[in-house]
């Protein structure tokens, strides 16, 4: 486990770019915490570190953006709208979790039972004290 603190947008943005570094191809990343705690930005950071061009916003109404052209395809999930994991199957979410591109998924824990046990957890806190502070939990 790792746990680090920033203390900024930017400084989230890093951190996500330093694990995207040393991403693989098949990797899951599940990505959870409270709304507006930062998940997006943490995705933003993560495609960078990819190399990912262009603008990555979170895929809330059509929970998967596909992203080429970095290092590794990067395919970004957010699940916040599943109301039941069954519904992963109209999207063909095995080609992607088993394929050769990075999955980021936001919200992962309401398809749990579909996460493989090899999967990165990615918990993003907001700080009670101070507004841009993040606690950031890798296991």
């Amino acid at each position: 486990m790792r746990q680090v603190t920033t203390h900024s947008p930017e400084e989230t943005k890093a951190f996500a770019a330093e694990l995207a570094a040393h991403a693989t191809p098949g990797q899951i990343i599940c990505l959870d915490g409270d709304l507006g705690a930062g998940k997006t930005v943490f995705a933003q950071g993560f495609a960078e570190g990819l190399g990912v061009p262009g603008y990555v916003n979170s895929p809330t109404f059509t929970i998967l953006q596909v992203y080429e052209g970095g290092r590794l395809p990067l395919y970004h999930f957010d699940v916040y709208r599943i109301g039941d994991p069954e519904e992963m199957d109209e999207i063909g979410w095995e080609e992607y979790f088993f394929g050769e591109g990075v999955c980021l998924i936001e919200w992962s824990q309401l398809i749990e039972e579909l996460i493989p046990e090899t999967a990165v957890h990615v918990t993003i806190e907001k700080s009670r004290e101070v507004f841009d502070d993040r606690l950031i939990t890798v296991e």
